[in-house]
């Protein structure tokens, strides 16, 4: 095996083990209305918990991977990782429930903005674009398969023992990490308060990183948004589907898995301005079908939707290692806070719409800030 395939078996292996944690409880937030004694809407908490710890931490893990490197922090964040992720399955209460995927959240950014960090670091501009497409793999695997084993735990053998595979899946990961991605051979510490604060102050003042990191927001708010309200839609009359179910319909992020590969050739023929835009109205286009009333063309247009939202992520995350000139790890955990922000809202602000609007509100909302954020990024990703 190549080197660059073991960066690439070692980035989808961390890709795999961050994103099959983050969203899991979206499949059964039913259930776990009814194992808590909680309000269905509340339980959207257990998904914006996770996204609001990350937002939190990702600043900071720039710079401490600028100055501690980068494998030790991926491979280490994985392990701990599985820890919350083994408690969830012994929950007390709700509130403890929370506490657990909050510490989840904690510890991702050390595997997201830390693996980025590590391919702008490590390879050229056009590996680059390849190997954000292989993690980005990675985290449409994760995605899907930490909501088929919670739908489908809690359909056959309870929520809690699905939790338990899941952190089991969590330490392997990190093994395979472990085990193939080759250690940073680029990569140049920066010491000192003052260089971590530099680092932040040229990152923020570039409009280019700004406006990536804007497609950044708006990528996981339309991801959130869409994925945990959809939920609602499908759970509630006349589909009625059950927690398997739901697990299903998430076999809709598997349609990523082509187009994930087709948005990194096409990049390279027709630039990430291009692909972007091609992404963002597919993903539009993708959500305006899911308002047909036949449960065959919404998850059609789920499909279309997510494939769209995975192609503006990985023209994102290849951008930042182009754009930033040093201090890359700092720089890609300033896109994580914008990002997991985004996700956040995405997870709280269409609920008012959600009551008032239900899902044809929730598109139009979606829809709109995919329009903001080709607006912003598009003058901006013009080739320097």
């Amino acid at each position: 095996m190549t080197t660059f395939q073991q960066r690439r078996l070692g980035v989808m292996a961390a890709g795999f083990g961050t994103f099959i944690n983050l969203y899991t409880t979206q499949a059964i937030l039913a259930v776990l209305a009814g194992a808590y004694g909680v309000p269905l809407a509340e339980t959207g908490l257990t998904v914006t918990a996770p996204l609001a710890a990350v937002a939190i931490v990702a600043p900071f893990v720039g710079s401490i991977s600028d100055r501690l490197g980068r494998k030790r922090l991926i491979v280490g964040a994985g392990f701990l990782l599985a820890v919350p992720t083994l408690a969830i399955a012994f929950a007390p209460s709700f509130a403890a429930l929370l506490a657990f995927r909050f510490a989840q959240g904690l510890l991702l950014p050390f595997i997201f903005a830390v693996t980025i960090a590590y391919i702008g670091d490590e390879v050229t501009d056009a590996e680059n674009i390849s190997l954000a497409g292989n993690y980005s793999i990675g985290t449409i695997l994760g995605g899907f398969c930490g909501r088929l084993v919670a739908g489908y735990s809690a359909a056959l053998i309870g929520w809690r023992a699905g939790f338990i595979f899941l952190g089991t899946l969590t330490a392997a990961a990190a093994l395979i990490v472990m085990l193939c991605l080759p250690r940073e051979q680029r990569f140049r510490p920066q010491r000192g308060v003052r260089a971590a604060l530099e680092g932040f102050a040229a990152h923020l003042v570039n409009p280019r990183l700004i406006a990536t990191y804007a497609a950044g927001f708006a990528v996981l708010f339309s991801i959130v948004a869409t994925f945990t309200f959809v939920n609602f839609l499908l759970a509630a009359p006349p589909y009625r589907l059950g927690p398997a179910e739901l697990s299903n319909v998430f076999a809709t992020y598997l349609v990523a898995l082509v187009s994930t590969p087709l948005a990194t050739r096409l990049a390279i023929r027709f630039g990430r301005r291009v692909t972007l835009t091609l992404a963002a109205l597919s993903g539009i286009a993708g959500l305006l079908l899911t308002l047909a009333a036949p449960l065959g063309w919404v998850v059609a247009g789920l499909a279309l939707g997510v494939g769209g939202m995975f192609i503006e992520q990985v023209m994102a995350l290849g951008f930042i290692g182009t754009v930033a000139a040093r201090a890359k790890s700092t720089a890609v955990g300033l896109y994580v806070t914008f990002y997991y922000i985004g996700g956040s809202l995405g997870g709280l602000l269409p609920a008012g719409i959600w009551h008032a609007a239900g899902w044809p509100g929730c598109v139009a909302l979606v829809a709109m800030v995919q329009l903001v954020m080709l607006a912003i990024a598009l003058p901006f990703w013009r080739p320097a």
